[in-house]
């Protein structure tokens, strides 16, 4: 696999999961009304950090 496919698939593979701890959060807290811890915020902040990172990259 070359490169640039490598780091395609990286990025989708960071955005699903992405998009499912940000789905995960939002449920809580639109249908149980729960606020997130802020580790849980920071550790997807993190996450989206390295995303941000792993594009910018070459």
């Amino acid at each position: 696999m070359t490169d640039i496919k490598q780091k395609k698939e990286n990025v989708k593979m960071h955005l699903k999961d992405l998009r499912q701890n940000l789905k995960k959060m939002h449920l809580e807290v639109t249908e149980e009304l729960i606020l997130p811890k802020p580790g849980d915020v920071k550790d997807l902040m993190d996450k989206m950090n390295k995303l941000l990172k792993l594009i910018e990259s070459k």
